[in-house]
């Protein structure tokens, strides 16, 4: 039986570089997104359930739908993640907005892991499953433009090491991918200042990070080849997080 991987945000950018990463590995996946339709459509063993992290219904729909179409939860990529409608200095944060970035980054992906969590500890083996985490650069980073953002990395790099503390008993790893500056829709209304940026010298790779760039290195977490790594965070960024002068 394949191993199978739930897969959110899958209808674009990192979360669906994951999914097409997963399937060409020999991985069945089962990807959750708000939109009905996806960039192309993946080759391999896939389910495509539309759903909104946010929704304790779709959330556990997204576990039943995947147990019901390929008998098991091997891996869970928590990929979903918002930017702020509008970027506002920190002193005019606004409570909706927080609400909506929160909501998604850091409570729908917390209460998720512990639906997917609680079915790989049904799984027999000495490592019953992978969890791996999609923070961000902003989980250390000040950005006082979008404040909420920062706060909700931050804090999913805390559930990271609370998880990898709980399920270690389990043989269940629980990791964190920190991407930089990489090429989606998220990124694309600030493009011009992030090219002058980096043409600028903020990273010593002077290029954009890839959606594949962070998938690969999903894959390695998750595919086996780190047995021994648990609460670690791996920064995919172009070297952005090294101190220079």
């Amino acid at each position: 039986m394949k191993r199978t991987a739930l897969v959110t945000g899958a209808a674009g950018g990192i979360g669906f570089a994951c999914v097409q990463t997963l399937l060409r590995n020999g991985f069945a996946v089962a990807g959750m997104g708000r939109n009905d339709n996806l960039p192309s459509q993946p080759e391999g063993d896939f389910l495509y359930y539309r759903g909104d992290v946010r929704s304790d219904a779709d959330r556990r729909g997204f576990i039943a739908a995947a147990k019901q179409q390929f008998g098991r939860i091997d891996v869970l990529v928590n990929a979903a993640g918002v930017a702020p409608r509008v970027r506002r200095d920190l002193l005019e944060m606004t409570e909706e907005s927080f609400d909506e970035v929160m909501d998604i980054n850091l409570k729908g992906l917390l209460f998720l892991t512990v639906l997917a969590a609680n079915e790989m500890i049904k799984n027999e083996g000495p490592q019953r499953g992978h969890i791996v985490n999609i923070s961000s650069l902003s989980a250390y980073a000040s950005s006082v433009n979008r404040g909420e953002y920062c706060i909700s990395k931050a804090g999913v790099s805390m559930v990271t090491a609370l998880f990898a503390d709980r399920l270690a008993e389990y043989g269940i790893p629980v990791n964190e991918v920190r991407p930089g500056i990489i090429a989606t829709s998220m990124t694309e209304k600030v493009k011009e200042k992030y090219d002058a940026l980096i043409k600028g010298g903020l990273l010593p790779e002077k290029r954009w990070g890839r959606p594949e760039d962070v998938a690969a290195a999903v894959m390695a977490l998750c595919g086996g080849s780190l047995p021994y790594v648990t609460g670690q965070s791996i920064d995919v960024d172009g070297g952005f997080h090294l101190r220079r002068l």
